[in-house]
């Protein structure tokens, strides 16, 4: 347990280091919580409207109506995610200078075939940025948007799997769950990579899911240990804040003045969606990281091989 939270410190680092040279990664994750919530506000009506057709016409049970606006829900809020994760690493890439590795042939043929007249062309690459370079947040939206087709078609794939899943599990029963569960678990870890993949190599999203997998198992192998968590770190100091962050609330409650109680508030909220904008935002830069030294075996300086290494057991 110790020699995992240890490793996952040691990640935590050198992401950190990452984002130390490139602070202005942490816009994408914040576009993407800003475009997330007008999402869920413009979905509220017709979730409450689908629940009245459904309880009308099923006695109660989600019918077809509430399972068509979940999965357009989930296909928007996929696509959101998924854009701005696609704009992260991308930026990452740059940093890493993974569009200057052109030894492999499927990166040397997606490089090559990018048109001239796209937003990303071949006279976008500046040889800083082949070689490791200074990326900005116009750099990463550009990526994305040359991705646009890729990103719809991968946000479809994902919210049918997500719809589907939602189906099983809500007419299964315990075991049911378990299994749905542990499919959701394969499904993640089979897709951790397709966001690069689909940043560097020229596939759609089938195949991109395809090669997600096909990388995991030939670097790793196929079982993922627990000890990959950026998230872990950043869930005990989320869970940290909460425990005394509340406290705090119900302190500047007893006083009875409303600014403190405002600004109690104010602090605690602004402290949980500062850790996790960075968590996002490191846990996208180690992906970034992952996928370079899955297809090159370096990870371009700031993370040293061993340690990505460490972070997937062979079975």
């Amino acid at each position: 347990m110790f020699q995992r939270l240890s490793n996952s410190w040691e990640l935590v680092k050198a992401s950190w280091r990452v984002l130390l040279a490139d602070k202005e990664l942490m816009l994408f994750p914040l576009v993407a919580f800003f475009a997330s919530v007008l999402v869920m506000i413009t979905f509220a009506v017709p979730t409450v409207l689908a629940g009245v057709l459904d309880s009308t016409v099923t006695n109660g049970e989600l019918g077809i109506f509430s399972y068509i606006i979940a999965f357009l829900f989930y296909a928007v809020m996929y696509f959101v995610t998924i854009f701005s994760n696609t704009a992260l690493v991308g930026a990452a890439m740059i940093r890493l200078g993974i569009f200057g590795i052109i030894n492999k042939p499927s990166i040397r043929k997606c490089l090559k075939q990018i048109p001239k007249n796209s937003m990303i062309s071949l006279n976008y690459f500046s040889e800083s940025a082949l070689d490791g370079g200074d990326p900005t947040v116009g750099d990463g939206f550009r990526i994305a948007f040359s991705k646009i087709g890729a990103i719809f078609g991968y946000a479809f794939i994902a919210a049918t799997v997500g719809t589907i899943l939602r189906m099983i599990s809500e007419r299964s029963g315990a075991i049911g769950k378990l299994v749905v569960s542990l499919v959701g678990f394969v499904w993640t870890i089979a897709t951790f990579l397709v966001i690069p993949v689909l940043v560097v190599e020229d596939v759609g999203p089938l195949d991109a899911v395809k090669r997600s997998a096909s990388l995991l198992r030939e670097t790793w192998g196929e079982q993922i240990a627990g000890n990959l968590s950026v998230g872990l770190i950043f869930g005990l100091i989320f869970f940290l804040v909460i425990l005394a962050g509340v406290p705090l609330i119900f302190a500047a409650i007893a006083t009875g003045s409303v600014a403190l109680i405002v600004t109690a508030v104010a602090f605690v909220v602004l402290l949980l969606v500062g850790i996790s904008l960075v968590s996002s935002t490191l846990s996208g830069i180690y992906t970034a990281a992952v996928y370079r030294f899955a297809t090159t075996g370096d990870t371009g300086g700031y993370f040293e091989a061993d340690m990505v290494q460490k972070a997937f057991k062979q079975k």
